[in-house]
This record gives structure tokens, C-alpha cells and sequence, in this order.
């Protein structure tokens, strides 16, 4: 299953986070220091860590400013969470449970008091006595005159009717059926299906029926506990989980058999390494102390051989597995055979880590940068972790690769791409080199303007700190730096919304065989259509090719009459979103997808315009979200919404009218810029 959102309150500086939406693969989380970044990701770990962990501590982790509610009673353990979870079901899951909830989300949450509950979020409604009174009263007028008669030939003193009754007296009609009800009925409903006349299809259908109404709580409890068992596992990897290149494994074994360290990190990352070895530090040490045999002891010297074989065998094939993942992001260009290896020896109590050089020198992990360190002990710790049953876990890194160099941190970007295709990944970041600037829609932005009100993480790239935005602008600027001069042909847009539309579409079109926009051509966002001629006035100036694309509304207009965009491009090179779209009168590059617009944001946001969309189809479908929904509409997540909804549809599921406006738009493009 897939987290598809959360929501922490109560844990030390959040008070109420709100709901935030994860997104499938990896989700970032940008914010200051002190924003309560790290206490986020320590609060979606109690959902289901990977082991057992401190428990929740009220009088640690409860607001501290607000401890004089528990002291006063005011707070009921039992009734606060502090953690709660909603998961979209994968296929898989959907097998495991009946048909009627395979459509629900679950929903699972902790308590302060370190208890969990869960439910399923939509499938049938449940079932009111009221509901079925008619239809027992139906049944029951049939099976009553077919009870068997006594010896005496008379009737029996009590029918199923009486019986029902007497077993129901006092429900009412909204009552639901569920627990004791529940069962009463069903052990009624089975006493008497034996009176049904055999062959009468409509009794019969009607005992079916009233059967799944009564039974509808079980399969409920039935598919709670079959998704709970489901449940992903949290695993969290923190900066200061390090592997340590020489490890005395006696003295580890001790530590670890006694609980000598007060801190549950310091031995973690070791910890982790032996697993992935599968010894356990007292295995290894045995091994370091074990005896060869006598010479006439054949028996003894195979044993012998085969333990320390075993041994070299497993670290053998561990350091061949983490050389190649640290090759592909420590030096992703290098031939194998100049690649550095790692390599895992044990020798005697000493379990050492090393790293063999291109000139075959073998120098300890500790006299290696601070970055590479950092990337071996995440390595050993994610397989580990992510081992058999955690191999579908969230995996939860708080501000991974500090010590890596910026291009570093750029190359282990594409790792945590890749490890987000088999783990749902979400990570903490102050770098703008950890946040691509096509990931912009994958990003949260934690912050804390006030502590009153505590820890707020917000879906929108908006925050009222301008801190917790500076990644976010460092990363455009980079991306936007190196990728100024880098292509021959630019297309200008006014905004990110539109070069994800357009990005999006064309995607979905190339594979529909319906268009194909030049993948030469750089999509190149402005922020604003005032900004739109003073790049384009660079761009011209390095002889590059240019064309820019404005909506046709004022601010489109606007920037149309520049003499210097006119003078940089010519009117040929300034397209507008009415060359694709007839009948809106300032049509944007929205109303190119004006009627799939329309159900994303109904299915998806709850936004539904339909009557006041058909009411004014003059009228851009931008303006109409505006006016229908006011202050909390944001083109942001329309658009985001829209990304979503492309990933599991076709072109064939736009209209005929948009597709024929968005392949005379990229036609246009390819031709302008050809």
C-alpha cells in the first residue's frame, strides 16, 4: 500500500500539522533549521517502525508548553493521536480483502498513550436495524408456517418470528448491525434457513440478502486485519548512523549482550552491518576464537574450514553488492576495473572496513572524506533495513548527503529516484542540490513562524518564511544558470503550471503517436509574463532561437506590446494560448485542457464547477475555479493534480477537442522553432 497522506499533533513543536499530501515515489520535505523537520519524520515512524522503539513519553514528546493540560487531566491519552495515516491500496492489497472495500483507503493512527486504531475509509455504508426490518418481517412470514407441527399435530408454542422478537426487543431502527447485533442476527438468519422452501428464488435471494447485510461488519473486521498486517514498515536513517571501520567484535558482542551504552545509536550502523553479513557479533567473535582441530580429526578440520569459509564467503559477497551501488554514485563514469572496492575483512576479533584504491591499496574507511563515509553507512543500513520483510518500506532520511559535495548530492538525487521505484521515500533537505527543479511538485515545505502555532507543513511551495523557501529558489537559479545556454532552441513560458502542463501533455501525446513536440527544445519557465522579454532579450543576444509562449489575457497582452519581446523575437516567435483554443474569450494555457481540468479537479480536489463551467464557457476555466471557489483555489494544485492524473492516463483519455488544440500548439511550436 501507498501512504497517500498524514497528519501529526501533539509531538513536541508540532501542534497540528494539518493534512499534507505524500506523493507516490519520493516526497521532499524543505524548511529552516528548528522547523520541526526531523520531529516529523520521527512521528511517522510510530506509525510501524521496524523494531521495537522508545515508547511514546508524555512528559518527553508532549508540547511542552501545553503539559499543564495533562496535569490537569484535560487530555485523555487514549483519545489523542498523534500520528494518523492514510494508505491507497496496491493491487496486491486489493486482493487480500472483499470486493466491497477494495475502492477504500486505510486509515491507521497511533495514540499518545502508544495505542493504534484503524479503519477503512469508504465501501458500504453500515447497515441500521431499520434497514432490514421489512425484509426480515418478509422472511419470516414465509418460515413461520412451515415450522413442523409437535407430536400432538399443534403448532410450536414459539415461531422464528416470537424468537426474533424476543432476541431484538429494545433495538431501534438506528441501531447499526454490528458486535452482538451482528451475531444475533446471524444466528438467527441460520437457525431458519432449513424452513426455506427449496426452489423458491426469491426467499432464497432475500435470505442472501440479508445475510451480506448482516455479515457486512465481519468482512469489514476481516479486511481491517488483513490490510493491518499489510501495513508498511517505517524505517528512518539518521545522519549519525555511522559504521565504524574497525569494529573489536568481542567487545561488541559484550555490549550488546549487556546494554553497557545508554544511547540505542551508537552501535546501530555495526548493528546493521552484521545483519547484512547474516552473523551476529557474538557469531563472528566465536569464529575469531575458534580452534583448529587435531591432525587425525577429518571431521573436525571440514568443520573447521567451513565456518571460516562461510564467513569469508558472506563478506565477500557483501562488499561486492555495496561496491556497486557506491560506483554508481561515487564515481558513476569510471570502468569497473578503476573502480575503488570496498571490502569487508575479518580478522582474528577485528571486523575492518577498507577501501581498495586504483592502485590496489587498501586504506581504512576513516581515512576517507566525511561524504563517502556517509554513503557506505547508508548503503549498510538501507539493505539491511529494506531486507525481506522490509523490503516495501517507507523509508523516512533526514537531511541525507550533508557531507557530500554538491554534484555528489546531485548524483545520489538519482539514487533516492531509484530507490523510490521499489520504496515509497520521503527525506529532509536544507540543500538546493537534493531538489531538482522538475521535482518542485514533489515538495512540502515545513516551517514554524510562531510557536504557539506550532510546526505547519505546507502541499503548496508557499510558506510565509521566505528561509523555507531558499532551496527552492536556489535550485531554479542553478538549473536556470546552467541550462540558460545550453540548448539552441527555447521556448519561454510565462510559469511552472504551464511547463508542467506542456511537459505533461506532449509526453502523453508522443506516446499516443498524436504529436511530437522536438525534444530539443527547452521549456524554459519565466515566473510572470513581464520577466518573458528579458530573457528572451538574452537568449537573442547569444544567437540562440527563441519563440515565447503567453496566455491571451491582460497580463499576456500586456507583454506582447514590449517593444523589446517585438524587437528580440518578432511577432512570428510570440505564440498565444487562442492560436490552440476558439471560444474562450482570454483563453490560458489552461483551457487547452479545460474539459479534463474540470473532472481532476472534482475527483481529485473536491472542486466541483461543472454547472457554472457549462454557464460560462466564454469565460477562462482559470476565472471560473476563482469565482466558484475563492480563496482556497490555487492553479498550483491543479496543476499538481493534473501531473498525478497523467501518470495513469493516455492521451486517448483527453477530449477530441483538446487533443486537436494541443497538436496544432506543438505543430506551431515545431514549426516556429524548427
Amino acid at each position: 500500500m501507498r501512504l497517500r497522506k498524514a497528519r501529526v499533533k501533539k509531538y513536541r513543536s508540532i501542534r497540528d500539522t494539518g493534512f499534507f499530501d505524500i506523493e507516490p515515489g519520493k516526497t521532499i520535505l524543505v524548511g529552516p533549521n528548528e522547523a520541526g523537520k526531523s520531529a516529523l519524520l520521527e512521528a511517522l515512524q510510530r506509525i510501524n517502525p521496524p523494531c521495537a522503539m522508545r515508547s511514546f513519553d508524555a512528559l518527553r514528546d508532549y508540547p511542552r508548553a501545553e503539559f499543564d493540560d495533562i496535569v490537569a487531566g484535560k487530555v485523555r491519552f487514549e483519545e489523542t493521536t498523534i500520528v494518523e495515516a492514510h494508505f491507497d491500496l496496491d493491487p496486491a492489497d486489493k486482493e487480500t480483502v472483499p470486493a466491497e472495500f477494495r475502492e477504500c483507503r486505510y486509515i491507521y493512527g497511533r495514540r499518545v498513550d502508544n495505542s493504534a486504531w484503524h479503519m477503512l475509509d469508504g465501501g458500504p455504508a453500515p447497515r441500521k436495524f431499520g434497514d432490514i426490518k421489512k425484509e426480515l418481517a418478509h422472511l419470516f412470514a414465509h418460515v413461520d408456517p412451515r415450522v413442523p407441527r409437535g407430536m400432538d399435530g399443534l403448532p410450536p408454542a414459539t415461531t422464528p418470528s416470537a424468537a426474533f422478537a424476543a432476541a431484538t426487543k429494545g433495538w431501534q431502527d438506528a441501531d447499526e448491525i454490528k458486535g452482538e447485533r451482528a451475531t444475533t442476527l446471524k444466528k438467527g438468519l441460520e437457525k431458519v434457513f432449513l424452513l426455506i422452501e427449496e426452489g423458491n428464488e426469491i426467499e432464497e435471494k432475500r435470505y442472501d440478502a440479508l445475510m451480506e447485510s448482516v455479515t457486512l461488519e465481519e468482512r469489514r473486521l476481516s479486511a481491517l486485519k488483513a490490510l493491518h498486517q499489510r501495513l508498511p514498515v517505517f524505517v528512518r536513517f539518521r545522519d549519525y548512523f555511522r559504521v565504524r571501520p574497525l569494529i573489536h567484535l568481542e567487545h561488541l558482542a559484550q555490549r550488546l549482550e549487556t546494554n553497557v551504552l545508554d544511547g540505542d545509536d551508537y552501535d546501530y550502523g555495526n548493528q546493521c552491518l552484521l545483519r547484512l553479513l547474516g552473523f551476529t557479533a557474538r557469531e563472528l567473535s566465536n569464529l575469531g576464537k575458534a580452534n583448529e582441530s587435531k591432525p587425525d580429526d577429518a571431521e573436525g578440520w571440514r568443520h573447521y574450514r567451513d565456518q571460516l569459509d562461510r564467513r569469508a564467503y558472506q563478506l565477500n559477497s557483501a562488499s561486492r553488492r555495496l561496491t556497486e551501488e557506491l560506483c554508481n554514485i561515487w564515481k558513476p563514469d569510471a570502468k569497473r576495473a578503476e573502480a575503488e572496492r570496498l571490502r569487508i575483512l575479518a580478522d582474528g576479533q577485528y571486523l575492518k572496513v577498507v577501501v581498495e584504491d586504483d592502485l590496489g591499496v587498501e586504506i581504512e574507511l576513516d581515512q576517507r572524506s566525511e561524504g563517502f563515509q556517509w554513503l557506505v553507512s547508508f548503503f549498510v543500513v538501507f539493505f539491511a533495513e529494506s531486507a525481506d520483510k522490509h523490503r516495501n518500506a517507507i523509508l523516512l532520511l533526514d537531511e541525507p548527503g550533508l557531507s557530500l559535495h554538491a554534484l555528489k548530492q546531485q548524483e545520489f538525487r538519482s539514487t533516492i529516484s531509484r530507490l523510490a521505484e521499489s520504496n515509497q521515500l520521503l527525506y529532509t533537505t536544507h540543500s538546493p542540490f537534493l531538489v531538482g527543479p522538475d521535482e518542485l511538485n514533489q515538495v512540502r515545505v515545513v516551517e514554524m513562524t510562531d510557536r504557539s502555532v506550532g510546526t505547519k507543513v505546507h502541499t503548496n511551495a508557499t510558506a510565509e518564511d521566505p528561509a523555507a523557501l531558499l532551496p527552492l529558489q536556489e535550485s531554479l537559479g542553478y538549473d536556470l544558470a546552467q541550462s540558460l545556454f545550453s540548448q539552441q532552441r527555447n521556448l519561454l513560458l510565462e510559469s511552472l503550471t504551464d511547463f508542467w502542463y506542456i511537459d505533461a501533455v506532449a509526453q502523453m501525446l508522443r506516446e499516443g503517436g498524436i504529436a511530437d513536440l522536438n525534444s530539443r527544445i527547452e521549456l524554459m519557465p519565466t515566473n510572470g509574463a513581464a520577466k518573458v522579454a528579458y530573457f528572451a532579450t538574452i537568449l537573442h543576444a547569444k544567437k540562440l532561437k527563441v519563440a515565447a509562449l503567453l496566455d491571451s489575457d491582460t497580463n499576456g497582452d500586456r507583454a506582447t506590446s514590449q517593444d523589446d519581446l517585438v524587437r528580440a523575437l518578432g511577432n512570428k516567435s510570440i505564440l498565444r494560448s487562442k492560436d490552440a483554443r476558439n471560444g474562450v474569450r482570454s483563453p490560458r494555457v489552461e483551457d487547452l485542457l479545460r474539459e479534463t481540468l474540470l473532472r481532476v479537479g472534482k475527483n481529485r480536489l473536491g472542486w466541483d464547477i461543472s454547472n457554472a463551467a457549462a454557464a460560462r464557457p466564454d469565460l477562462s476555466i482559470v476565472e471560473v475555479f476563482t469565482n466558484e471557489i475563492g480563496a482556497d483555489f490555487s492553479q498550483y494544485r491543479l496543476a499538481k493534480a493534473f501531473l498525478r492524473w497523467s501518470k495513469d492516463h493516455a492521451a486517448s483519455d483527453l477530449s477530441e477537442e483538446e487533443r486537436g488544440g494541443w497538436k496544432r500548439l506543438i505543430d506551431k511550436i515545431n514549426a516556429t522553432l524548427k
